[in-house]
């Protein structure tokens, strides 16, 4: 592994307006030969591919083969590890005390600030077509179809079912929360007994809404499935040539609950051991009362506890990786409608998932913790073909990033203007190659991760510290416990590095 250093931002003058009506206005003249760019949005997607190796059982040749052409940042970590807080950060580049996205149930971005310049509408003021479709802002289509001059959205969570088909009905409802929840449908024909797992409801027993955190097989094609829809879609905008550079967003639902798959994506694993991921029994034994609670709640997904005594833990590894794998077949056709058209030379491919997620480490399923498995995601950024050999191919950079650079970086290297206020570094001289001195205050950032008002990550180099909103504190030496299975926080030794962290603590986070 090669690793690279970043230098200090570069400084951008803001644009004049952005005001809520940023995309009725008139472009702007392109500049002559700027780049396209292609943007892959993964929902839930942690290290658990090939090129990362997370899990040895990944199979993700399509992703692999983009960081192969490209730099993959292996230490890349999210703003928050919810999908609204995350993706508002992402798409404004302001972290989530300056948003006020906050978590999952705050306020939607456009409903704080309605006229707040996204990166969609940045590329749009500059004069390019901008394209999304799919899971992007996590609040839904209305909010997607304000940020492009074309949406196309289809059904994802649910896909091959529908949101309707999967409520259950009132004489359902009472089976929901007990050890034989029965809600039956029909697809194409066959009757389906949901969930497929069999497993109680640890978050929404009494709603009627379906319950996600299930997994398992569906005898469809892929053309079923939302994402394929989606990326179809993507697909035919590649086949038109333009003059003006274009901007093509592309939001993937899963590995997002539920782990609902085509089942050729399992067959594969027929007479295989599913292996569990790495996880230390007592794990727990040195955290806070408030460490123990993010730990254990089912807040984003189900209860460690209801999984092992359905016995499903394997089955849920299975559903994982089989629904990455399906994402991957999507992310392969899209590349190779991309290889095929007009774009292909001169286009940016930006790759990145919102967030991480448990699989059972530390006892905990979903997202929403300050942990390496909730904080870190995929990042690979490929320059396009026509660059040559301007910027690093085939490199990993393992110095700490935020997917909050991505605005800076996306403006830099198609020549925009960008907002003053942006919260990241532009990551273009670490895609160039470069190294810097360790001396330079970007080669040793601590990156933030925010869980909510007053509940903090930071990830440095070799170093993860974690403050909870109640004063509870952990610090993990990464570079010995990779697993994050040793807190350190009382021992008198590591006091200068527990220092360092407190202090790079945003005042605003607490």
């Amino acid at each position: 592994m090669r690793t690279q250093r970043s230098v200090m931002p570069w400084i951008y003058f803001a644009m004049l307006l952005a005001g809520l009506g940023g995309l009725t206005k008139l472009h702007a003249e392109p500049t002559a030969g700027q780049p396209n760019v292609l943007m892959i949005a993964i929902d839930d997607l942690n290290d658990w591919i090939g090129c990362l190796g997370g899990h040895p059982q990944a199979l993700t040749p399509n992703i692999d083969q983009l960081a192969s052409r490209g730099v993959l940042f292996a230490n890349a970590h999210c703003a928050s590890p919810a999908c609204n807080p995350s993706r508002a950060a992402i798409f404004s580049g302001r972290m989530p005390w300056k948003t006020g996205v906050w978590s999952n149930d705050s306020k939607k971005l456009f409903q704080l600030e309605p006229a707040v310049k996204v990166i969609p509408r940045a590329f749009h003021e500059a004069g390019y077509r901008t394209f999304g479709t799919g899971k992007l802002m996590h609040s839904g289509e209305a909010a997607n179809r304000q940020m492009f001059d074309a949406h196309f959205n289809v059904e994802q969570r649910w896909s091959p079912l529908t949101k309707q088909s999967v409520a259950y009905t009132e004489e359902e409802l009472p089976t929901k929360g007990t050890q034989n929840p029965i809600h039956t449908l029909q697809l194409q024909g066959t009757e389906i007994v949901l969930p497929l797992n069999r497993m109680p409801s640890d978050r929404n027993p009494q709603s009627r809404d379906g319950e996600s955190f299930d997994w398992g097989p569906f005898d469809v094609a892929d053309a079923d499935m939302g994402d394929t829809q989606i990326t179809d879609w993507a697909m035919e905008q590649l086949k038109a040539p333009s003059e003006q550079p274009t901007l093509l967003c592309v939001g993937y639902y899963r590995p997002h609950i539920p782990l609902w798959a085509p089942k050729k994506y399992f067959e594969r694993f027929q007479g295989t051991e599913i292996q569990l991921p790495t996880h230390l029994a007592d794990d727990l034994e040195d955290l806070s009362p408030s460490g123990k609670r993010w730990a254990l709640e089912a807040i984003t997904a189900g209860s460690h506890q209801t999984v092992i005594a359905h016995d499903q833990w394997k089955e849920a590894v299975k559903s994982y990786l089989a629904c990455t794998s399906f994402v991957d077949a999507q992310i392969g056709r899209l590349i190779e409608a991309l290889q095929q058209s007009s774009y292909r030379d001169n286009t940016w491919i930006v790759l990145w998932s919102d967030h991480g997620w448990h699989l059972g480490e530390k006892q905990h399923w979903g997202k929403w913790t300050g942990w390496e498995r909730s904080t870190r995601v995929p990042l690979i950024v490929v320059p396009p073909l026509q660059a040559g050999q301007a910027y690093a191919r085939g490199i990993t950079i393992d110095q700490p990033v935020s997917l909050i650079d991505l605005y800076p970086t996306l403006t830099e290297l198609c020549q925009l203007p960008a907002p003053d206020d942006l919260d990241g570094l532009s990551l273009v001289p670490l895609l160039h190659g470069q190294t810097h001195p360790d001396t330079t205050p970007a080669a040793n950032r601590r990156i933030v991760t925010s869980f909510d008002a007053g509940n903090v990550s930071l990830r440095s180099q070799g170093w993860r510290y974690i403050r909870y909103r109640d004063g509870s504190e952990e610090l993990y030496d990464l570079t010995k416990d990779p697993h994050e299975w040793t807190n350190l926080i009382r021992q008198t030794q590591f006091q200068r590095v527990i220092e360092e962290m407190r202090a790079a603590i945003p005042a605003e986070a607490l």
